[in-house]
């Protein structure tokens, strides 16, 4: 069965890699901000960040779909994440004044990093059936970690594209005092919720390793 990854993620293509899975990586097209905008103008309320990363892995992998179906038999997944602290949604910092004020906030405490997936059934050449799921990891940052640690960490860059600015399988993993849930959730893909969807539209999980 083949995978096919509506992100360009270095991460996600790590995570399942490293997994078995060697998936067809293509570019989605989604105009986030406008579509997130719209969805909330309609449902007359903000999106909560677990609906809001499924929400846009879907957009992600139907626009996947939309545009390549006509050279896709397999499985396409979309997905995205968010880290909330203090009840604050935090994205990629960019810049980095601001991954390190995040990372000060952060130190000694515990935020949620929601992944959102949704997976299409496209095998044979046409959508035959379609699922979501979110799943949630607890990520602690030490206690003990010293404003000239944190200031060496953000000045590496690694921080500045990421979700909530720190890598746990990265530079920060040593940052990390502790994660509960799956870890890969933490990367930006949960491996266990990928296996539910992929069963839950009625296929077998081990026939996405690649032999």
């Amino acid at each position: 069965m083949r995978l096919y990854l509506a992100s360009t993620s270095p991460a996600r293509l790590s995570v399942l890699r490293g997994a078995g899975i060697e998936p067809i990586c293509i570019a989605p097209q989604v105009d986030e901000e406008a579509a997130v905008t719209a969805r909330e103008a309609e449902l007359g309320r903000p999106l909560a960040a677990p609906e809001l990363t499924e929400y846009l892995g879907r957009l992600k992998a139907e626009d996947v779909v939309r545009r390549h179906g006509h050279e896709i038999d397999g499985l396409v997944l979309g997905g995205d994440s968010m880290f909330l602290l203090d009840g604050e949604i935090l994205g990629k910092p960019h810049e980095p004044q601001v991954a390190l004020e995040r990372a000060r906030r952060h130190r000694g405490s515990t935020g949620a990093l929601h992944s959102g997936h949704w997976l299409v059934d496209h095998t044979g050449g046409e959508v035959r059936a379609a699922a979501g799921a979110v799943d949630t990891a607890l990520v602690t940052l030490s206690a003990d970690l010293g404003d000239a640690e944190l200031a060496a960490y953000v000045a590496t860059g690694e921080p500045l594209e990421l979700a909530g600015g720190f890598a746990i399988d990265g530079l920060a993993g040593a940052f990390i005092e502790r994660v509960e849930g799956a870890p890969s959730c933490v990367i930006g893909l949960s491996l266990p919720a990928l296996r539910r969807l992929v069963i839950e539209l009625g296929h077998d999980y081990p026939s996405l390793w690649t032999e």
